[in-house]
């Protein structure tokens, strides 16, 4: 997967927390930061087949995002 993941500890619900910020919507949990980063690259793939299914834009990757 291309699409850049952030991977942040989530002390409310005890989990590692992925998003995809390039896939509105797209995030995932685990134990530990490699599951949330296999369930992440599961669900964005699973985005991006309903994306297409339904005839939607499916943004390019970008690669690493800028924030101020």
């Amino acid at each position: 997967m291309k699409y850049e993941v952030i991977i942040y500890w989530s002390e409310e619900d005890q989990v590692f927390i992925a998003e995809v910020p390039e896939l509105p919507g797209c995030a995932a949990d685990g134990g530990s930061k490699t599951d949330a980063l296999a369930n992440v690259e599961r669900v964005a793939q699973e985005w991006i087949e309903t994306a297409k299914s339904l005839n939607h834009e499916v943004p390019a990757p970008k690669g690493r995002l800028l924030f101020a």
